[in-house]
């Protein structure tokens, strides 16, 4: 197992396991674990023995997005490294597997949505959190959000910036499979073998030729969302509204 301070990686029968490793601060975002992430996803979607990948969190949640207490200083970074991931994360010719542990809030939610299925606990939520603080979704979120529930369910879900528990997830196509708490590691374990008992040869063709089909200018996409996201940055409510959001966070932590 290769471990970052961050990030772990383990490689064990073909399946390339990413865990987000924060659990004090709820696996939020700050720029060393973004840098982390996408060497981790780069490393596992080079290797050809690897044949699944999966995507978690330590603890109790599965990433709470970004790291208010850094998000003030850190913001453009954070967000333009949203782009290389969600990419990264789309190029990578093996399937990826979120397995969504607990909370997947902000740009947490959307490195979920941007993997090609997730497998939730009964006792996870998702949620694009984003208007508490004065932004619009990033990591790809305009992107994957409304293909996933339409453009209407899309835009409530944005305005409301409200938590999505797992069962409503499920119904909405946030999430593809939710599963007992208990049962959430063997249960994404039986899916990613049983992706990886599969001719590989056929399995990343099959992915490269879905996702063709859609036709979507993702890039196009994360440009644009990483332009609004600087403009925002630079509005004084929002920047108080960050700063409000890490005061609470310290004062939490």
């Amino acid at each position: 197992m290769a471990a970052y301070e961050r990030v772990l990686v383990e490689i064990a029968a073909g399946i390339g396991t990413v865990t987000l490793n924060r659990p004090e601060k709820l696996n939020a975002f700050d720029r060393a674990m973004c840098d982390e992430l996408l060497e981790a996803l780069r490393l596992l979607s080079g290797s050809e023995g690897v044949r699944v990948i999966a995507i978690t969190g330590a603890g109790r949640a599965f990433c709470a997005g970004a790291d208010l207490g850094v998000l003030g200083s850190e913001g453009p970074a954070l967000v333009a490294a949203g782009k290389d991931v969600a990419l990264a994360l789309r190029a990578a010719p093996q399937p990826v597997l979120a397995v969504v542990n607990g909370a997947a809030a902000g740009g947490g939610a959307n490195l979920a949505l941007a993997c090609d299925y997730r497998i939730a606990s009964d006792q996870a939520s998702i949620g694009q959190v984003f208007h508490k603080l004065g932004l619009v979704p990033d990591w790809g979120g305009t992107f994957f959000l409304p293909r996933l529930v339409g453009p209407s369910k899309a835009l409530e879900l944005v305005w409301s910036a409200r938590m999505v528990p797992a069962v409503e997830a499920l119904e909405l196509g946030l999430f593809d499979r939710v599963v007992l708490h208990a049962r959430l590691a063997s249960e994404a374990r039986a899916l990613a073998d049983a992706w990886a008992a599969q001719p590989p040869g056929a399995v990343r063709r099959a992915k490269a030729a879905l996702y063709r089909s859609a036709g979507g200018a993702l890039e196009a996409v994360l440009d644009h969302e990483i332009a609004q996201q600087n403009e925002l940055f630079a509005i004084p409510e929002v920047r108080e509204r960050i700063a409000g959001g890490a005061s609470i966070a310290k004062r939490s932590g």
